[in-house]
């Protein structure tokens, strides 16, 4: 499956998004956060200044990418 903007490495799906400043990026990070928890999925990810780096992996997996991380990535593009 193949998701606009994330790379699949081998470890995990990976996406870094890039916004105009810390509060904006930090906004993102909160509707991120909200969606991960309807879909009882959450991502590891890091945040600096104006720039959030997303990876997805299905820790229960043995942190190998699932249908749950492609699901996931799709709901967080479509909070763009």
């Amino acid at each position: 499956m193949d998701v606009p903007g994330w790379e699949e490495t081998p470890q995990g799906l990976d996406r870094t998004f890039e916004f105009n400043d810390f509060s904006e990026a930090f906004g993102f990070i909160s509707r991120v956060a909200l969606v991960a928890e309807l879909h009882k999925h959450h991502p590891d990810w890091s945040n600096s200044y104006g720039s959030v780096h997303i990876r997805l992996c299905t820790h229960d997996e043995g942190n190998k990418v699932t249908a749950k991380d492609y699901e996931l990535a799709i709901a967080i593009n479509a909070l763009l």
